[in-house]
């Protein structure tokens, strides 16, 4: 029986659920792992994470869908993710087999907390790995704990889409050869000050531009970027520092094979936007799936789109109306795109 809350007054904030998982990295070799109810962690005060911020994470979504099925979006994708961020920060990585039967576990056991079709909320699941063992000297941890828990979250627009003011921000989110391309703690960390500023000085968001030159648009603290040219083209920003965003390749696929749409992956210089060349524009992720840029601010200098602060672009909303049915069950999914998990 589902939980008695009231699902369209949720947030995008945590609340406790009553099962997560957990598997231990000791001796060279992860063990069985398993259920439990138990949300508190309790560790050393040297603990490699806390000294070395020695952590990766991942972040998905379990929805209901119209027929009423519960499932996820590409789990592997995430757990393919996950492994590259391990081995990046020396991490042991979890097996791809186990982490999504980890996912399904968890969804199934708190399916009761899973949002009915139809309200735009969401259960979200984070799986996480971080060193939990005494680490003093900078090495990486012996031990490791892998956990994933479950909190139903709200839509990430309440009240309708509306396009968002964003900044060109004055620090780099990543160093070239960096770790801009992995899932770890550390690299949002380092955007929460810059977040605080953007936000203080009236806008949603901060565009990082490339930390070498800072003359090419890279994405913002959470999230990819996408723009559309005035030819109704998807054009989307390339960089060996941008996060592989997994909701970013499924818009990619879903706009070449579902919309019809010529799409380039290039690098895109800041000077691009300001002579005109793109109508819409929007951040993707995992969260609002894509949320729409009415105008990007340049040290005093701003660029407002033509889709203006008022509605979604016509483009992106296609976009996104196209994958998020795809994730309701409203729309045929590729194979392989839908993981059932009840």
């Amino acid at each position: 029986m589902k939980k008695d809350i009231d699902w369209s007054s949720l947030t995008f904030s945590y609340q406790k659920t009553d099962k997560r998982y957990v598997a231990n990295f000791t001796n060279g070799a992860w063990d069985e792992g398993g259920l439990i109810d138990d949300d508190m962690i309790v560790m050393s005060e040297d603990a490699g994470v806390l000294q070395y911020a020695q952590t990766v994470f991942e972040g998905l979504k379990a929805y209901t869908t119209k027929d009423g099925r519960i499932v996820t979006f590409r789990p592997d994708l995430n757990a393919d993710r996950l492994i590259d961020s391990a081995k990046r920060l020396e991490i042991p990585p979890f097996p791809k087999d186990r982490f999504i039967e980890s996912i399904r576990q968890v969804v199934a056991a708190n399916a009761d907390w899973v949002p009915p079709y139809g309200t735009g909320a969401s259960l979200y699941l984070r799986p996480y790995i971080f060193g939990i063992n005494p680490v003093i000297g900078v090495k990486p941890a012996d031990d490791y704990q892998y956990r994933v828990f479950a909190t139903p979250v709200g839509p990430y627009f309440k009240g309708g889409v509306k396009p968002i003011r964003v900044k060109i921000s004055d620090f780099d989110r990543a160093a070239p050869r960096g770790t801009g391309n992995i899932k770890a703690g550390l690299n949002y960390a380092m955007s929460l000050h810059a977040i605080v500023t953007a936000h203080n000085e009236g806008f949603a968001e901060n565009i990082y531009l490339d930390p070498a030159t800072r003359t090419k648009i890279e994405e913002t603290g959470g999230a990819n970027i996408l723009l559309v040219d005035q030819d109704g083209n998807l054009v989307v920003p390339k960089s060996d520092s941008i996060l592989p965003s997994i909701t970013r390749r499924s818009l990619v696929y879903v706009g070449e094979h579902y919309l019809g749409l010529k799409v380039t992956e290039r690098e895109v210089l800041l000077s691009e936007i300001f002579e005109g060349k793109f109508k819409e524009c929007g951040l993707c992720g995992t969260a609002a799936v894509i949320s729409p840029v009415g105008s990007i601010n340049d040290h005093g200098n701003e660029f407002a789109f033509a889709s203006g602060m008022e509605e979604m672009g016509p483009v992106l909303t296609k976009l996104r109306a196209t994958l998020t049915g795809i994730q309701e069950g409203t729309v045929e999914a590729p194979e392989g795109w839908i993981y059932e998990i009840c």
